[in-house]
């Protein structure tokens, strides 16, 4: 799936980068104007008050890992015998693609008319950014701590990819448009808090698992944002100076090719 959404970033990437030569400066002022009426320049930078809530999160998972005993037993195997009692043999997989909602949400939401703080592109940039933090932060721990998943089938439990996923959309969707409504933040939330659960009812985590998860995620998506500024430097995207580029598709009847020539002007 990274492979995918890295395949995917580097075809996006470049064309994002391209604006239509039809009034070029109107759309730019706008995201200008924009831009310095919310305040994201000062709201994008690192803030260590940011780090307590998902350091709360990781730190409460890592103690249901570290510690064999009260929390393993009081909590850990209660929820997951007390959901298998309740379940029996049905599951319910639909978290394998409900974790991808809030990141849709993200991008989606402004093409609905909802006021974001930030361009197209920075959200993709955002979360590319915010995807290789968490994978190197799930993948990272899956594979040192190698605890056995509740149901004996693997020893990656620890930390639940599916909750950093979705809870690192949540996050994303609450920063990007909380000015607009937190409704969209809440509800977004509401939809990573379901697949936690699934995670536990489909006995595919234990509950430390998924109380890391949320925190590795709600920590990717900060650092996505906090990077974005200087992503904007490196990309150019703080430049007022339009770039623009004209595309001419041409046909040749003797070789029967289609092709193209561009222009770029800096």
């Amino acid at each position: 799936m990274y492979k995918l959404i890295a395949s995917i970033l580097i075809v996006i990437l470049p064309i994002l980068n391209i604006h239509a030569q039809v009034h070029p400066s109107d759309y730019n002022d706008s995201i200008q104007t924009s831009r310095s009426e919310s305040g994201t320049e000062n709201e994008f930078k690192f803030n260590a008050r940011q780090l307590i809530a998902p350091g709360i999160l990781i730190a409460a998972g890592s103690f249901g890992v570290c510690n064999k005993g009260w929390f393993h037993k009081n909590i850990n195997l209660k929820v997951r015998d007390g959901l298998q009692d309740w379940r029996g043999d049905k599951r319910f997989t639909a978290d394998d693609y409900i974790q991808y909602l809030p990141l849709v949400a993200h991008l989606g939401l402004s093409a609905c008319g909802v006021k974001a703080k930030t361009t197209y592109k920075e959200r993709i940039a955002v979360i590319a950014t915010s995807y290789i933090a968490l994978g190197i932060m799930v993948n990272g721990t899956k594979y040192t701590v190698k605890k056995l998943r509740p149901d004996g089938s693997k020893r990656n439990s620890f930390v639940s990819g599916h909750t950093a996923t979705v809870f690192m959309g949540a996050e994303l969707v609450r920063t990007e448009y909380k000015d607009a409504s937190p409704w969209y933040g809440i509800g977004a939330y509401t939809i990573a808090t379901g697949v936690g659960f699934l995670r536990l009812y489909n006995n595919r985590h234990w509950v430390s698992d998924v109380i890391a998860g949320a925190g590795v995620g709600i920590l990717s998506a900060r650092i996505g944002y906090w990077l974005l500024p200087f992503e904007r430097k490196l990309f150019g995207w703080d430049n007022k100076e339009d770039r623009t580029l004209v595309a001419v598709p041409y046909y040749q009847p003797d070789t029967k090719s289609l092709g193209a020539s561009f222009s770029m002007v800096f």
